[in-house]
């Protein structure tokens, strides 16, 4: 097994994070806002989302009457799902989400509703992605090898040279993967890439069991009294399709574009990086000027400030955006930014067509 313990790779807390701490908690602390209350645009955001999720469902089930309509109403479920990923799910499995544990518990429980599992999640994204994003080899999210090259640690192969024609399509399997094979597969072998976790067991192990029965109850079984067997599967496909390119492509806006560093991962020398240093260089924002995109996201937008406090609501990531800009113009550090979401995914489209070639 692989630490993920940042101290034995970083630095640790320096000048940087010291006075950027400082002066985000003076910010807080003139504003009368403290950083761990929800603000109740956080509620009524959530409620929304939930509402449009269910809606689709119906729409998709029992009122659509010929194939636009399907078509349109799965399109609609997919961003759904997806906006419950971004908004709901991810600051609950951050326990950004409110100072109660169980409410924590129950937004991060919503991906198990979705077809996921909030357990291999916290092992995969909150352990291995936050503690070492973009190293090759401890990040999993940018792991698709041999499929495709995403950093330049990374194996080149002759296929690769179209990597940024048909990364697409490898994007749009996401939740099938998710569903039907990757939480499976990393339960048996008992990690996600190189970090070892533990069995899930009582409680735990009951909610990943009972999260995937609903799921395949309300994706797959329900409809089938309503609709064909076909019809079902087709559905199936353009949700899932919808909310895995809405997904991936984001996850991937973050950290997968121009700009963005790759830190080759050498446990042999001292550490010569500050762990949030680090966070800051290996991430990307993009579309900051957008207030829809921001909302839609959950403020996965503002992805270094996410990084440097993860355990801080994503209604307040905007708020603090500027502070961690001045510092890091003070302190000499990239501070990546991507103005509109599409000239980030242009962004990424170069950066894997770079990396794909000879």
């Amino acid at each position: 097994m692989i630490s993920t313990n940042p101290t034995s790779r970083y630095l640790p807390h320096g000048p940087f994070f010291n006075e950027l701490r400082k002066r985000v908690d003076a910010y807080f602390a003139a504003s009368g806002r403290p950083a761990n209350v929800t603000p109740p645009g956080m509620f009524l955001k959530t409620a929304v989302i939930l509402s449009w999720w269910v809606g689709s469902w119906v729409l998709m089930v029992f009122v659509a009457s010929n194939w636009w309509q399907s078509a349109l109403a799965c399109i609609s479920l997919g961003l759904a799902m997806a906006g419950i990923g971004f908004s709901v799910q991810h600051d609950g499995g951050h326990t950004a989400y409110s100072k109660s544990k169980w409410v924590n518990q129950a937004m991060a429980f919503t991906l198990d509703l979705l077809g996921g599992s909030s357990y291999i999640w916290h092992w995969k994204h909150n352990v291995a992605h936050h503690a070492n994003p973009n190293i090759t080899g401890l990040d999993s999210d940018i792991d698709l090898r041999p499929l495709a090259r995403m950093s330049p640690e990374q194996e080149r192969r002759v296929g690769h040279r179209f990597q940024h024609l048909y990364i697409w399509g490898l994007y749009s399997f996401l939740a099938v993967k998710w569903h039907f094979y990757d939480d499976y597969l990393n339960l048996l072998k008992g990690r996600v890439g190189n970090q070892c976790f533990p069995f899930p067991k009582g409680w735990t192990l009951t909610k990943l069991v009972a999260g995937k029965l609903l799921f395949y109850t309300w994706a797959f079984v329900i409809p089938a009294f309503f609709l064909p067997v076909w019809e079902v599967v087709l559905c199936y496909v353009v949700w899932s399709v919808t909310l895995s390119l809405t997904l991936a492509v984001t996850f991937q806006l973050a950290h997968c574009v121009e700009g963005t560093q790759f830190p080759k991962l050498d446990l042999g020398t001292d550490a010569k990086m500050e762990w949030s240093v680090h966070q800051v260089v290996t991430s990307a924002n993009f579309g900051l000027g957008n207030p829809l995109i921001t909302w839609y996201v959950g403020g996965l937008n503002y992805q270094i400030e996410h990084h440097l406090f993860p355990r801080t609501c994503s209604y307040r990531l905007p708020e603090i955006a500027p502070i961690v800009q001045r510092l890091c113009a003070e302190q000499g550090i990239p501070y990546t930014i991507n103005t509109s979401t599409v000239g980030a995914i242009a962004s990424h489209a170069r950066w894997m067509r770079e990396l794909g070639q000879p």
